[in-house]
């Protein structure tokens, strides 16, 4: 009984997300592009964790890996404990793109619940649905309104919610503040943080800002120049509540500082 209890914990505390020497080359006109190199990296559930690192170091790619969108040529990875193709088919996750990508003759309510639909859910489950999610980014009211009625910051929150309305317990994230003003990306930030809170989602987020990084996550991975691989992975000491005011703080600080050290060590082994 005891072995059985044992086994059960040991795999209640198995990673979301599980990489190991994880490659991938891409075969293009010009040669061989080499986008990652033996990347290994463990996230565990609940984990927020942020990639940073300079253009083309294969944050993205590792997302889109994780996401079953790109195929590694080496190594190996598992989402929740099986492949990504088979955490795919399972509906595993959630994705938030750098762009909202929402259509422009559906109204919100209708963006927000199209995955709904081709998944076959009832009318009023989606309707439920989307009420709640909707919520929950903040955007309750908003519905019948269409993408051009609202601000960027606003049309991010509502991928947000597409993204959250089949309760993936997964949310993969590419720079989606990346193209947002300063104060409403600090805005987003916030309300980002509490989401998290709210849903204790895990989350995988691609970011090039170290204030992004430092400020949401419990763990930052520092990824080098082509060909991509991990440089740092910084667990962060900060609680879980943080106001803004936190990036003032010398410990906020201190691991800004050690993201920049990891930044520059990645340029320097090149």
């Amino acid at each position: 009984m005891q072995d059985g209890t044992q086994a059960a914990q040991g795999a209640a505390q198995a990673p979301v997300i599980s990489a190991r020497d994880l490659d991938l080359t891409f075969q293009t006109n010009d040669g061989p592009v080499h986008a990652l190199k033996g990347v290994s990296l463990d996230i565990e559930k609940g984990d927020f964790v942020s990639f940073i690192g300079p253009s083309g170091c294969g944050k993205t790619t590792f997302l889109r890996v994780m996401a079953d969108l790109e195929q590694p040529t080496g190594g190996e990875i598992t989402v929740n404990g099986v492949s990504p193709e088979d955490a795919r088919r399972a509906r595993a996750y959630g994705y938030v793109f750098q762009a909202a990508g929402l259509y422009p003759w559906r109204t919100i309510g209708g963006n927000i619940g199209l995955p709904l639909e081709i998944m076959g859910y009832s009318k009023a489950e989606q309707a439920e649905r989307v009420k709640r999610v909707l919520e929950l980014v903040e955007l309750d009211g908003f519905e019948r309104k269409f993408p051009w009625q609202l601000s960027g910051g606003m049309q991010q929150r509502a991928s947000i919610a597409r993204a959250l309305a089949f309760d993936a317990d997964i949310l993969l994230m590419d720079e989606p503040f990346g193209a947002l003003d300063e104060i409403v990306r600090d805005h987003l930030n916030e309300q980002l943080l509490k989401l998290w809170a709210r849903t204790e989602k895990t989350i995988a987020f691609v970011t090039h800002s170290i204030p992004e990084a430092v400020y949401l996550s419990t763990k930052i991975v520092v990824m080098s120049p082509r060909p991509g691989r991990i440089t740092d992975v910084i667990e962060s000491p900060l609680p879980k509540e943080r106001p803004l005011d936190i990036r003032d703080s010398p410990e906020f600080l201190e691991i800004a500082h050690r993201v920049r050290d990891g930044l520059r060590a990645g340029h320097a082994d090149v």
